[in-house]
């Protein structure tokens, strides 16, 4: 255990706290004693940690990080460790990358129903299901999930602009008073087409330059180790996955042929659905249903999205289209904190309530007339007025 706090403690003394998101207030660290927070690879788990552990001051000695795809982990039981830390008096234990070893939940339920006094945080990869993990954590785990930067805390992390997130409802209804005030400080447009193509992810602060090159790494990473560590995935399934999606970046938004995506792939109806499902679940695709309530994983989406802009620029080749951009920007900005469904009059419903209707400055009411609580969320405008928002502005709301 020794060779491990040797390994913590000056990841610790190089954490910086000069930029925390905000979902480290949100996570009730104090009275859960099993947490997990899971999220696409790349958003910013392991700092949110050790974040967490600077900030609070805890006793060095009372508290452990480690990462389960550590070297240590080939020849050491995590229930092991656990019992070693709790007989010299440890009390957190936070798990990094849980989905790297192999029997991570049953060998974490057994700590937390054999150890009262020990406080568990893990974190894993946005595929991870508690309910089919051997030892089921679902009833005794607290799961959050850490989405990618949203355009305010891009602006937030440069240290351009600090604001609190808006709900949806203010936006809506006070969108023209908030763009007022908040321009006065800071213009969007500066930094806006930079978030598009680089901002989702906090590892852009490294090197801008690379971050698409970095990008297309970690989604190989995420289908080549993350996806057969979850699922148990075969070479040959990771390959299909790997084709279907150099098609889909291309077609992004379309709505889904299952048949065509089979044929092309020589897989089964079941199987694609099941692709699709894969690569929603590593944070890749955003896939649309018309109604999301009762939705099993057998249905096919009624339109398929890249889940951020980002991945317009990292996996296409060609110049990422301005509309398909402009759509998966509200969709990344949404879909976190609210319910997103399909809809044939506008592009997205939100909260079975809100019509959104997306485009430029110039978009009309055409698409969205007569249908009540609808909105434009335009690009190219600084400042809206009654039911036409900036597009901008929805990547406040959290």
């Amino acid at each position: 255990m020794e060779q491990l706090f040797a390994k913590y403690l000056p990841k610790l003394q190089r954490t910086r706290t000069d930029f925390v998101r905000d979902a480290i207030h949100e996570i009730d660290w104090a009275r859960n004693r099993l947490i997990g927070i899971k999220g696409a690879r790349g958003v910013g788990k392991t700092t949110l940690l050790l974040q967490y552990l600077k900030e609070a001051k805890l006793d060095l000695t009372k508290s452990l990080y480690v990462s389960l795809d550590d070297l240590y982990f080939s020849n050491h039981r995590l229930y092991d460790l656990g019992v070693d830390f709790v007989r010299k008096g440890g009390q957190l234990l936070m798990l990094d990358e849980v989905h790297r070893y192999p029997n991570w939940s049953q060998e974490i339920k057994n700590l937390y129903d054999d150890f009262a006094e020990l406080r568990i945080v893990f974190t894993g990869s946005s595929i991870i299901h508690l309910e089919r993990s051997r030892g089921d954590l679902s009833r005794r785990a607290v799961m959050y999930t850490l989405p990618g930067l949203s355009f305010r805390e891009f602006l937030q992390i440069q240290k351009v602009a600090n604001f609190t997130p808006i709900s949806l409802e203010d936006l809506l209804k006070s969108h023209t008073t908030i763009a007022v005030e908040l321009t006065e400080n800071f213009k969007p447009f500066v930094y806006w087409s930079k978030y598009l193509e680089y901002g989702y992810y906090p590892y852009f602060l490294e090197n801008e330059d690379i971050y698409s090159q970095k990008l297309s790494e970690t989604i190989r990473l995420s289908l080549e180790l993350d996806l057969p560590a979850a699922y148990g995935t075969s070479y040959a399934t990771v390959d299909k996955l790997k084709q279907l999606l150099v098609v889909l970046a291309e077609s992004v938004p379309f709505k889904p042929n299952i048949s065509k995506l089979g044929e092309m792939l020589q897989a089964t109806r079941s199987s694609v659905v099941d692709y699709l499902h894969y690569l929603e679940e590593l944070g890749i695709l955003s896939l649309l249903h018309r109604d999301s309530f009762g939705i099993t994983r057998l249905q096919k989406p009624e339109k398929v999205y890249l889940s951020h802009p980002n991945l317009q620029y990292a996996l296409t080749e060609t110049r990422p289209d301005k509309g398909t951009l402009r759509e998966s920007f509200l969709l990344s900005q949404t879909q976190p904190k609210h319910r997103v469904e399909y809809t044939e009059q506008g592009d997205f419903r939100l909260d079975r309530r809100y019509t959104i209707e997306v485009g430029g400055a110039n978009k009309t009411q055409r698409q969205i007339a007569n249908v009540a609580d609808a909105y434009i969320a335009a690009d190219d405008i600084e400042i809206g007025f009654g039911n036409k928002i900036p597009l901008w502005i929805f990547g406040l709301l959290y």
